[in-house]
Parts: structure tokens; sequence; C-alpha cells
């Protein structure tokens, strides 16, 4: 790996997808952070514009349709022992259909209550950034 690639900082997009009074998780299915649960999102793809970036993130790892967002927060996501270091722009989304589990993408759906989020294990800067979302 040349050190350009290294030091390449990286953009990503994150959902807070909420029904019912209930968040949606995902539990990762690969490294970095492998068992841990995160919001929906991934890496924006060179040329793709943010917002098609949330779109498609959300409908590969959860089969659901964005139909409406708004801009939530950043969060830096700096990891030197996992040479890591990402800008994750999050986005409260608004979405419609039915959760279809994509396996290649995470290993498991789940809508968790306000209270069922405290003891999980989060990935990355996740648990953050529920805690802003939900004012804790």
């Amino acid at each position: 790996m040349s050190n350009k690639e290294r030091t390449c900082i990286k953009a990503t997009v994150g959902a807070l997808i909420e029904s019912d009074g209930r968040l949606l998780l995902e539990k990762r299915n690969h490294d970095p952070f492998y068992d841990h649960w995160c919001i929906p999102g991934g890496h924006i793809d060179y040329g793709e514009p943010v917002e098609k970036a949330l779109i498609r993130e959300v409908k590969e790892e959860t089969g659901l349709q964005v139909i409406n967002y708004s801009f939530f927060n950043y969060y830096t996501e700096f990891y030197r022992e996992l040479n890591w270091h990402a800008v994750a722009l999050i986005f409260v989304a608004y979405t419609t259909g039915s959760l279809k589990l994509q396996p290649e993408e995470v290993q498991e759906l789940r809508w968790f209550t306000r209270e069922e989020l405290h003891d999980l294990p989060f990935a990355f800067e996740h648990r953050r950034i529920v805690e802003d979302f939900y004012g804790d």
C-alpha cells in the first residue's frame, strides 16, 4: 500500500431510520468492526453525489427506498490502528418498503427501542451518532 493510499480520507454516508419509536441498525459481517452494530450506510463512490450515495447504500443494505431525507450532522472517524480516517455525513432518512436482508452486505437487520441501544457494541462513531440523535 502506498503512502498516498494510507493517508487518503474516505467520505461515507449514514442513515438514521426510525419507525414507531424504533431505530434501524445492521450488524456488520466484515472487518473492521465485524459483529458490531451500525446505522445503514457506506462509502461514497468516486463522482457520486452524496444524496445518491445515501439512497443507494440504504437500498443495498436494507431493501428500503429512501423517499425523503434531511442532513443531521457530520462525524470524523479516525482510528490510527485501523489505518482508517473518514468523514461520515449522517442523514435522517424516511423510507418506504419492506426490510430485505442483503447477506452480502450485512448479517442482521433489526429495529431497536431507545432502551435496547445502551449495551450494544457499535462500529465506528455510531454510538455517538445515535446518542446525538436521541439527545443523550
